[in-house]
């Protein structure tokens, strides 16, 4: 699969892909938390890896990422990230107490919890649309300036490419701005899988 001829009919299953995926993490979120979830359409991005570190605005902002292995017949990564503020309040919600910017080892379990209840949501709808083999590995939690999590996924790919392709959602809870990303991020051979299993040729 030659990504920089990905065509605008892949982008739009890919999003939709996302957005099947997404939505069936964010009402496992929902259920968790007791809260309404919103969340923007998903996003197909095509980055030079060097860009990559800077999807969250700065590259040294500190983040909460919550990493998975995609294991299977798909390959890749999954990668649930939450600003500090936020993460504080997925704890207040779920645990009943205030967390500044330092948290404890039961309130990263927590959220690993959460990424891992969401992650196995979105991949579990995956493998159902696709019929494809899809699991995740245990979570593992990193808090870290947004570049370095970033960095993780996009050293690994570049042994296949000088680009990295995934699909992003953006989901919010309004009253106390819980703002979060997830991150679908296949290899480029696990794309073409993908894309097969849903019926579409591609050219490349």
């Amino acid at each position: 699969m030659n990504i920089d001829k990905l065509n605008e009919t892949c982008i739009d299953i890919l999003k939709e892909l996302g957005n099947i995926g997404s939505g069936n993490a964010i009402t496992a979120l929902a259920s968790i938390i007791g809260k309404k979830i919103d969340m923007k359409i998903p996003s197909v991005k095509l980055m030079d890896f060097n860009e990559v570190q800077n999807i969250f605005g700065l590259a040294d902002a500190i983040i909460v990422g919550i990493y998975f292995d995609l294991e299977g017949s798909v390959k890749g990564n999954i990668l649930f990230s939450l600003d500090i503020e936020s993460a504080s309040y997925l704890i207040e919600y779920l645990m009943g107490v205030n967390v500044g910017e330092v948290f404890s080892d039961i309130e990263k379990s927590a959220l690993q919890e959460i990424g891992n209840i969401m992650a196995g949501s979105y991949v579990s709808s995956l493998s159902t649309l696709t019929n494809l083999d899809m699991k995740i590995s245990p979570p593992a939690i990193s808090i870290d300036m947004a570049g370095a999590i970033l960095s993780v996924p996009a050293i690994k790919f570049s042994e296949l490419s000088d680009k990295i392709l995934f699909i992003e959602t953006e989901f919010f809870e309004g009253s106390k701005l819980i703002k979060g990303d997830f991150f679908l991020i296949p290899d480029i051979e696990s794309f073409d899988k993908i894309l097969n299993a849903l019926g579409v040729e591609l050219d490349g």
